[in-house]
């Protein structure tokens, strides 16, 4: 068993709510995606564990994944709200193809330190940021994108190049 299910467990006793088969299948697909995941995506992937699973109980999983830290809801140009798992204190910004989807985490320590100093600037103490950049990705622009049916890899310098491509 994870960690991070140990502590989703924790969670749901301490809100005084009941620990379920659905909601620990709907939990350990979720803990093993790489990706940024809609419910949808992730209802598809739940239902081949577990037939019975509802996408409302899906959907309400997400939610509490959500408020109790192990899970970040994102909103992309697509508009659709996609989940990514939440490690501690691992911030991260996003690159996103218009046409194919495809979503790139990186780190890139000039732009944090950029941003920290366009806050002092100002006059702020950063608190937090969401750096989303939107172009059209190498295999799109060449005709090679099958909306992500293959691994496209991201350049590795000078970026850190954090997580798996996603749609």
């Amino acid at each position: 068993m994870s960690d991070r299910l140990v502590v989703f467990r924790q969670w749901i006793k301490e809100q005084g709510l009941k620990t379920t088969a659905q909601r620990e299948d709907i939990a350990q697909a979720f803990f093993s995606t790489n990706r940024h995941i809609s419910v949808e995506e992730l209802y598809g992937e739940v239902r081949r564990l577990n037939p019975r699973v509802g996408y409302a109980t899906v959907y309400r999983t997400m939610k509490l994944l959500k408020e109790c830290g192990l899970a970040a809801e994102r909103h992309f140009a697509d508009g659709q709200a996609r989940f990514e798992n939440v490690e501690a204190e691992r911030h991260h910004d996003h690159i996103i193809c218009d046409r194919c989807g495809r979503i790139v985490e990186f780190i890139q320590p000039q732009i944090e330190q950029l941003q920290e100093a366009v806050a002092q600037r100002f006059g702020f103490v950063a608190t937090n940021h969401k750096m989303e950049i939107y172009g059209i990705c190498k295999e799109c622009r060449e005709g090679k994108s099958e909306r992500m049916e293959q691994d496209h890899s991201a350049p590795r310098d000078p970026f850190l190049v954090v997580g798996r491509p996603s749609v």
